[in-house]
């Protein structure tokens, strides 16, 4: 990655964590709050945000030839199956559960709630057996 991109990430990063903050979607109170349809303000974040980044998402590949510090712009493959549908799920409940998101929570972190750690080290071993189950999954000619 080439350090202009570097730069932008992070700062990108900083801008949303930022955000995250003033929105107060790091304080998981907040969010259990707005999950138990108690207190709709999130819902002005979340309807914000995702008006931004689809607008970005159509907008951005029309108006320039390429972005910013990369040859061209990149496609994400998605695709609607069992896994998918089932790693929402099991991402649903634990974030209703516990009102963490994982970049609410690593912007908690940067202000000072420690607490938060206990929520990104389930995330992380979440994270890890994901990997595993997917890795005995592969085929063993996954590489050729």
């Amino acid at each position: 990655m080439k350090p202009q991109s570097l730069v932008a990430v992070l700062l990108s990063g900083v801008l949303f964590g930022f955000g995250l903050a003033v929105s107060t979607m790091i304080q998981p109170e907040v969010v259990l709050s707005f999950l138990r349809l108690q207190d709709l303000g999130l819902l002005l974040v979340l309807g914000g945000g995702a008006s931004v980044t689809a607008m970005t998402y159509q907008c951005a590949p029309r108006l320039f030839k390429r972005p910013l510090f990369e040859a061209s712009f990149g496609r994400h493959a998605a695709s609607l199956n069992r896994q998918t549908l089932g790693g929402a799920a099991l991402f649903g409940i634990g974030w209703g559960l516990s009102g963490v998101c994982p970049g609410p929570a690593i912007a908690g972190l940067g202000a000072g709630n420690g607490m938060l750690l206990y929520a990104l080290g389930g995330m992380l071993a979440g994270a890890y057996c994901q990997g595993w189950v997917a890795s005995r999954r592969a085929p063993a000619s996954r590489g050729t």
